[in-house]
């Protein structure tokens, strides 16, 4: 920042509500059976009704609704049983019928919160005013042709749901944290992908700022179609930064619609919003209500996942891992349902989360590959870590020697892997102190400063008597033997 924002930024307060929209992973459109899947040739996955020819009539998706919910209880919003759907009326190239199908005073989700935890350890509720489903436009392209804008209308018709949020951000991270926390939540839910390279997740941001202390909120400008998470928070750093500056020097903020330039970081007026937008909202005439009841809500909250939050404190509170760990095996719903496939077959819950995050995530990057390609079963992981435990075989040997040779005989278990490659620790306390006294014998001098209170030469001979053995010892075993041999000199 400025060094004018250094200087006065703690005058005023950073506020920021954001309007997310997601679509949603249905076989078909919202209100019709056209494919809905991303991708195809422009124009394939049309039909008369997502067209807008006269005459054609919407008929609901069902999945629509049921993934509206879902996302609705994962938030803790309460649930209109009574729907009704409007039209949105507004003239663009890529919205065919001249408007769009969404919902206006009777949403399919009221209220709720979402919690996001911040870098400094604390954790926020980030309130939600509603919930509502509608249906997309088609998307203009206006590099394709030196002349001319293309229009693709696959897109048009396709079911989203628009998460809105209160003015309850007071920064960017908060905001960063809120559409983390939003991406997980439809990706545990399978309600949508979360690609936000994609178009699948997008997201437009109002902010605006006001002196501390004051109640009453600053005209917002509202930043269209950002597509990423950290853009959302580039977007609203600058759009802080630029409106104190206008303030400072005596200007006022004009309530606008801007865009945001990912190479300058820096965003620019799309249209004036002095004056409200008048979609002429009216009731679809083509729609019936939709009149849910609880026993609908409570067959769907039974089919729900455990999601990311709930996880996220069995880990901590039950499981006494930290918090970071907890937040990384939680990231992804597919990392952390193998984590606790793995923690149904051994209690050591630290050594699990340790091989997941280390030499399992290691693997995978290096492989290219997710958590779903991965070849080793949970229970075969769970079998390594008990032979550890047991004593059988130490971590060095484990992940540099057993664990490769696992992934390519998955087939096998750790322990008879382990038996075939001559891994397994040795018992017996003779062969032990025959590797102690060999190391020994090899550094008389290092056995003299270590006498003479040199302590950090124990390294040496462990390292010596780990490379004799082979590393089938209990290294912890055998420094406490070392050490009584050396002080017994």
């Amino acid at each position: 920042m400025t060094n004018l924002i250094d200087g006065i930024s703690d005058k005023y307060e950073l506020v920021v509500g954001l309007e997310v929209h997601a679509q949603l992973s249905t076989l078909s459109k919202s209100f019709s059976s056209d494919s809905a899947t991303f991708g195809g040739a422009p124009n394939q996955h049309v039909s008369p009704v997502s067209l807008g020819h006269p005459g054609t009539l919407p008929r609901i998706n069902s999945k629509m609704v049921e993934y509206a919910v879902k996302m609705g209880l994962a938030c803790s919003c309460t649930i209109n049983l009574h729907n009704t759907f409007a039209r949105k009326n507004y003239f663009y190239a890529d919205l065919p019928k001249g408007y769009q199908i969404t919902q206006d005073h009777e949403p399919v989700c009221l209220g709720g919160s979402v919690l996001v935890r911040l870098s400094d350890g604390s954790s926020k509720n980030i309130a939600i005013h509603h919930i509502h489903m509608e249906e997309d436009a088609g998307k203009s392209m206006h590099d394709q042709h030196h002349e001319d804008s293309l229009i693709d209308l696959n897109r048009a018709g396709v079911p989203l749901i628009e998460i809105v949020t209160e003015p309850d951000m007071r920064s960017s991270e908060e905001a960063g944290q809120f559409l983390t926390e939003i991406r997980k939540l439809v990706r545990y839910l399978d309600v949508c992908d979360g690609n936000m390279e994609e178009g699948s997740l997008r997201c437009d941001a109002n902010i605006s700022v006001r002196l501390k202390g004051e109640t009453k909120f600053g005209n917002r400008c509202e930043v269209k179609n950002l597509n990423s998470i950290r853009n959302v928070q580039r977007a609203i750093e600058h759009e802080f930064e630029r409106q104190v500056n206008i303030i400072e020097n005596g200007g006022h903020i004009d309530q606008n619609t801007l865009n945001f330039n990912a190479d300058t970081g820096e965003t620019s007026v799309l249209r004036s919003k002095e004056m409200a937008n008048d979609y002429r909202y009216f009731p679809e005439p083509d729609l019936a209500p939709i009149v849910l009841n609880l026993q609908y809500l409570d067959k769907i909250r039974s089919s729900m996942p455990a999601l990311p939050n709930d996880l996220f404190n069995k880990y901590t509170a039950e499981l006494n891992l930290s918090g970071y760990d907890a937040g990384v095996i939680t990231a992804d719903k597919d990392f952390a349902m193998y984590f606790e496939e793995v923690i149904k077959n051994t209690d050591n819950y630290k050594s699990a989360a340790n091989w997941l995050m280390g030499p399992v995530k290691s693997y995978l990057n290096e492989a290219g590959k997710s958590i779903c390609d991965f070849e080793l079963k949970p229970e075969s992981l769970a079998s390594l870590i008990k032979l550890i435990d047991s004593g059988k075989i130490n971590n060095s040997s484990a992940s540099q020697k057993l664990f490769p040779a696992l992934l390519k005989n998955s087939n096998k278990n750790a322990e008879e892997i382990a038996n075939g490659l001559n891994l397994l620790i040795i018992a017996d306390n003779n062969d032990i102190s025959l590797f102690i006294q060999n190391a020994i014998a090899k550094f008389p001098d290092k056995v003299k400063e270590y006498q003479n209170g040199k302590k950090g030469v124990l390294g040496l001979f462990m390292g010596e008597i780990m490379k004799s053995s082979k590393g089938k010892i209990d290294p912890q075993k055998t420094n406490q033997l070392l050490i009584k041999e050396l002080e017994s000199k």
